[in-house]
């Protein structure tokens, strides 16, 4: 017979169940309410001892109001905490399989993709999905055959929530991690998640491939292209990620075809650079704005990644030589349009000329002598101590006269420069390339002058990337070959390159070949 302190405990529970089915919606929330605050971080002993040896009776109360009610969010977030006591508890194996059997799994992702939901419930149902994966192997295989990974990756991909974006993270990681059988399955959904909208979610794909790449061992196909792809982001913490990943894909099977496809973002597609012509204005005098393309911040982003591989190995540095590299950093380095692509595919043919003693006589050679010692001495020479706010204090220095140019010609010569390094032939078709970062800092006395500027600013950029030999013969607007006159404009941009590196020196333009 049952003593009567153990009758009047069993009275209680009853009187407790009672009053849970009798409630309503505001009662039940304040039944939770107590719950919560009594019995936070309790073992299971501990909570059948609360119950009276019943804590299953309140359980599955809890799991079927669940499954009526989540679809309305209907006291939805002090649920889920209730629940989460039960599967938190130490020796709560039981409660988790009372939990599985009525399908709590199912409800739990289905949460995910609910839109009237909550950001915070969502939360607190990824919470539930980790304490199941982190019961051991057989419950992540049953996470992975509800199609549990699809519905965890479109939340992160759609979550607003850095904080619950991190904890799907902590998730997807478990389930990469012991699990045999869905760990591939889990590797492609986060390949998947590479294209996706949320620079947050493509951080922390990035950082948990790095660890299921480590984990497989073998790389799917499609990871280097959805890699480089990501390269186009404006976001310098998912640019640093995506480079991590390259470093650990070159020891894998994809090496060749990584470093073939970072080579080739160096030099972006005649489609892409064609957004960039105005489409109302196209007078050379007019200051042209240029947004920053994402297709150039994928090549500013190719020249920091070659850059960083290069260094840490010698042998892929030698690999990226034989796939041309050096030809399409000083291709990048013409990009007057974005300055941060020539400053960091300057800094990375730095290290191949500093490196490779053939490197730096074809280095020279293209560039010709002045221009190649305005290359090395920029490379060298620290930042002087003047400030942007110094200059705007004490005014910007003088800029000394230039010579006359006329500009139909050189933009004639720009184009010719720029389609024999890409292998186009000549052209006499004008090419409209301007300098924002120059001509809006600068302080011109006179219009004509800054239209001058402009042109030979242009020449200086573009004549480096072909040789003496190369320039000579090209053809102009007229038709005509005219190698000795051709010469007196490249001795006249070397010039001009010559006071524009004074101009570098006091911060006023990012030069490329600047640190």
């Amino acid at each position: 017979m049952t003593s009567i302190k153990e009758q009047a405990a069993i009275s209680r529970l009853l009187s407790f169940l009672q009053d849970w089915d009798k409630s309503g919606k505001v009662a039940r929330s304040h039944i939770l309410s107590s719950f919560i605050e009594t019995n936070q971080g309790k073992t299971a002993p501990e909570l059948e001892k609360e119950f009276s040896q019943g804590a299953s009776l309140f359980l599955v109360r809890l799991t079927t109001w669940l499954r009526l009610t989540y679809m309305t969010g209907c006291c939805l977030d002090k649920l889920l905490k209730s629940i989460g006591i039960f599967l938190s508890a130490v020796s709560s194996n039981r409660y988790l399989i009372e939990f599985l059997e009525v399908g709590g799994v199912l409800t739990l992702l289905e949460i995910l993709g609910l839109e009237k939901i909550k950001e915070e419930h969502k939360k607190e149902s990824i919470k539930l999905l980790q304490l199941i994966a982190n019961s051991g192997r057989k419950y992540k295989e049953l996470i992975c055959e509800s199609y549990g990974v699809r519905s965890i990756a479109e939340f992160l991909a759609k979550s607003k929530s850095e904080e619950t974006q991190e904890e799907v993270q902590v998730l997807l990681d478990a389930l990469v991690h012991g699990n045999p059988k869905y760990q591939n399955q889990v590797y492609k959904g986060l390949i998947a998640l590479l294209p996706c909208a949320s620079p947050k979610a493509q951080q922390l794909s990035l950082q948990t491939l790095r660890t299921a790449q480590s984990i497989i061992g073998t790389t799917h196909p499609s990871i280097v292209d959805c890699v480089l792809k990501v390269l186009r982001t404006m976001h310098l913490e998912v640019q640093y990620e995506a480079i991590e990943l390259i470093k650990d894909l070159v020891n894998y099977d994809v090496r060749k075809t990584l470093l073939q496809g970072l080579v080739a973002l160096l030099i972006p597609s005649v489609k892409e650079t064609s957004k960039l012509q105005p489409k109302i204005l196209n007078d050379s005098t007019v200051l042209q704005l240029t947004a920053h393309l994402p297709v150039f911040l994928q090549q500013a982003a190719a020249a920091k990644a070659i850059g960083v591989l290069a260094r840490s190995n010698l042998s892929i540095a030698e690999e990226l030589l034989h796939l041309r590299v050096v030809h399409s950093l000083m291709a990048a380095m013409g990009n007057t349009d974005h300055s941060n692509s020539q400053r960091l595919a300057s800094l990375t043919l730095e290290y191949f000329v500093q490196m490779f003693p053939v490197v730096e006589t074809h280095v020279r050679r293209s560039m010709g002598e002045e221009l190649y010692n305005l290359f090395i001495v920029s490379a060298s020479s620290p930042p002087l101590p003047q400030s942007s706010s110094y200059l705007r204090q004490n005014g910007a220095p003088t800029i000394p006269p230039l010579p006359q140019y006329t500009p139909t010609h050189g933009m004639g010569l720009v184009t010719g420069c720029w389609r024999a390094c890409l292998g186009l032939g000549p052209s006499s078709r004008p090419l409209s390339v301007h300098f924002p970062a120059l001509m809006s800092v600068g302080r011109l006395q006179h219009p004509s002058a800054q239209a001058q500027l402009q042109v030979q600013t242009v020449l200086a950029s573009q004549l480096f990337l072909l040789s003496s030999e190369q320039c000579r013969g090209l053809v102009h607007e007229n038709g005509q070959h005219s190698g000795g006159h051709l010469g007196s404009q490249q001795s006249q941009c070397y010039q001009s390159l010559t006071r524009l590196w004074h101009l570098q020196q006091h911060e006023l333009l990012l030069w490329p070949f600047c640190k």
